[in-house]
């Protein structure tokens, strides 16, 4: 039985009804009524059938939110980070210049704290802060124990 008008029809009327389009593949028809509603011609007679419970509208399917969410407790927690997730080089991920800004503004805030306590002198302060400009400290650590070298063969002398 060819039942094509009437999910047509059922569908143009369920979408005035929720005030939002309806497909015809949201229609639902009990598979037990079929003769009658294929008998049915006149959207009056769909609406009856409507009524009584044979032709029905299917609920929205949507999609559950809850794996995104997972995920994304999961990301902001650092993990999901490997290199199968990973699109761009590094310097994309993280600029050098980007890393070489943190990397010098910790390094002159270490030697003004190292010079505001007298551990080193203005001078060492100087050489060392222009050492760092050119790059020759790889981190904070390498600072200073490169200012704790200096100091122990200025202490020897």
């Amino acid at each position: 039985m060819i039942i094509t008008n009437q999910k047509r029809m059922a569908a143009e009327i369920f979408s005035k009804k929720e005030g939002r389009a309806v497909g015809i593949h949201r229609v639902w028809v009990n598979p037990d009524y079929l003769s009658e509603v294929s008998d049915a011609v006149q959207k009056d007679d769909v609406r009856i059938l409507i009524d009584d419970g044979i032709i029905r509208a299917k609920p929205i399917k949507g999609t559950s939110r809850s794996r995104a969410r997972k995920a994304s407790i999961q990301k902001s927690k650092g993990r999901r980070k490997g290199q199968g997730s990973r699109s761009g080089s590094a310097n994309s991920r993280t600029p050098r210049k980007k890393k070489w800004m943190s990397r010098i503004r910790a390094q002159r805030r270490t030697l003004k704290e190292l010079r505001e306590d007298g551990e080193i002198t203005p001078s060492q302060y100087r050489h060392h802060y222009m050492k760092a400009k050119g790059g020759s400290y790889r981190s904070v650590s390498h600072l200073k124990s490169n200012i704790s070298g200096d100091n122990t063969t200025e202490s020897d002398e």
